[in-house]
C-alpha cells in the first residue's frame, strides 16, 4: 500500500513515460548568411543532422524551421498534424523512429528547433543516457553550424496514467520514487551544469460533461462565470492544507504550456496558453485563465512542484499529495470513476544552454 511509504506513489502499471529533448538555436542575419537562400539552409542543416543521429544512435528526429511549437503525444499510429502553432508529434516510443523536417516556403524562421524524441521500452531508466547522446550530437553539430551558435536545450519527461485505473478494475500498480532530473543523471554520469532551471507539475484534464454543465449553469445560461469560478474554488479547497500552492487553472480553450518564470513570462496566442511558475519562490500562486462568456469543452488543472518538495527521495510524497487532492476534487464533482477518466500527467522539465563554442 502507497501508506507503508510515503516516498513512493503506486502508479498503474499501464502508465505510459515519455521523454524528449527540444534544443533551441536563434539564427541572426549572419547564420543566415552562409546559405544560397533559407530552403537550402535548412535542407542542408537536415543533412547534419540526420547523418549524426545515424552517428549517435539516435532514432527519432525532427527539425522544425516553421517557428511552430511541437507537443508530444501518445499513440499507437505515428503521424504528425500542423496546426497554425503547433506541431503534434503522435507516436509510440518502443515502436517507431523516423525522421523529418518542416518548413513553410517563402519563410524565414526566427528560431530553430530540433526534436529528438525518445525510442525503447525503459525510458525512465535510459533518460539519463539518452540525454547524453543528444547532448553529445549537438556538441558535434554546433562546430558544423555559422559562428557556433548557443543551443538552448529543454528535457522534458512525463508519465501518464488515469486516477480512475483501479475504479475500473486493474488493480496493479508500482511504486515510484520520482527522483529529480538533476541526482538522477549525476548518478548515472550524466553531468547538467549548475547553471539550470527546473520544473516539476502535475496537469490533469477534465471534460466539462453534461452532468458538470448541469450543476452549475441553467440551460440558457451565457454567463459561464459561476462555473468557472466553483471550478476554482473546489480546486484550491482540494489543494488547500496539503502544501499544494502553485496552482493554475485554464479554462479559455487554449493549450497550457507550463515553464519556469526563469525563461519564460505568462502569455498567449490562438492556441497557447503559457504558464509560468517560479518553483524557488516560497509565495503560493494562483493563476486562472477564463472567460465568462466563453464554454470551453474542458478545464486544464496544473500543480507545481515546490524546491521542497524534491526531498532526497524524489517527489514521491509531492505525488501523494497531488493524488489524494485529485481525489477530493473529483468526489466533490461527483465524477464517476468507473466511467470516466481523469487523466494526470507528471512532468519534469529542466533546462539549460549550451554555450556557444569557440
Amino acid at each position: 500500500m502507497a501508506s507503508h511509504n510515503p516516498h513512493r506513489v503506486y502508479i498503474p502499471t499501464n502508465a505510459r513515460s515519455n521523454q524528449y529533448l527540444l534544443a533551441e538555436i536563434k539564427p541572426d542575419a549572419a547564420f543566415y548568411a552562409g546559405f544560397a537562400s533559407a530552403a537550402d539552409c535548412y535542407q542542408q542543416l537536415a543533412q547534419q543532422l540526420f547523418a549524426l543521429m545515424t552517428q549517435h544512435e539516435l532514432r527519432n528526429v525532427q527539425l522544425i524551421a516553421n517557428d511552430k511549437l511541437p507537443v508530444v503525444r501518445f499513440h499507437e499510429e505515428a503521424y504528425s498534424l500542423q496546426t497554425e502553432k503547433q506541431i503534434l508529434f503522435f507516436y509510440n516510443p518502443k515502436y517507431h523512429e523516423g525522421q523529418g523536417i518542416f518548413t513553410t516556403p517563402d519563410y524565414q524562421a526566427r528560431k530553430l528547433r530540433v526534436v529528438f524524441l525518445a525510442t525503447g521500452e525503459e525510458l525512465r531508466s535510459q533518460a539519463a543516457l539518452f540525454h547524453s547522446k543528444v547532448v553529445q550530437l549537438l556538441t558535434a553539430w554546433q562546430q558544423q553550424l555559422p559562428g557556433r551558435p548557443a543551443i538552448k536545450l529543454r528535457d522534458h519527461q512525463q508519465l501518464s496514467y488515469d486516477l480512475f485505473a483501479k475504479a475500473k478494475g486493474l488493480k496493479e500498480s508500482y511504486g515510484y520514487k520520482l527522483r529529480g532530473l538533476y541526482p538522477r543523471y549525476k548518478a548515472r554520469q550524466c553531468t547538467l551544469p549548475d547553471e539550470h532551471s527546473e520544473i516539476t507539475y502535475v496537469t490533469v484534464t477534465l471534460p466539462l460533461t453534461r452532468q458538470l454543465k448541469q450543476h452549475f449553469l441553467t440551460a440558457d445560461a451565457t454567463d459561464f462565470s459561476l462555473l468557472y469560478q466553483q471550478l476554482e474554488q473546489r480546486f484550491t479547497a482540494a489543494c488547500a492544507g496539503k502544501k499544494l500552492d502553485k496552482l493554475a487553472v485554464v479554462a479559455n480553450g487554449l493549450t497550457p504550456v507550463v515553464r519556469s518564470s526563469k525563461w519564460d513570462k505568462v502569455e498567449n496566442n490562438r492556441e497557447l496558453q503559457k504558464v509560468s511558475f517560479n518553483p524557488d519562490c516560497s509565495e503560493p500562486q494562483l493563476l486562472s485563465f477564463w472567460q465568462a462568456d466563453k464554454l470551453v469543452e474542458s478545464a486544464h488543472f496544473i500543480i507545481v512542484a515546490d524546491k521542497d518538495d524534491n526531498t532526497e527521495f524524489g517527489y514521491g510524497r509531492f505525488m501523494n499529495q497531488v493524488e489524494e487532492a485529485l481525489r477530493s476534487f473529483a468526489r466533490q464533482l461527483e465524477i464517476p470513476g468507473e466511467r470516466q477518466d481523469l487523466l494526470v500527467r507528471f512532468y519534469q522539465h529542466i533546462s539549460y544552454i549550451i554555450p556557444a563554442a569557440e
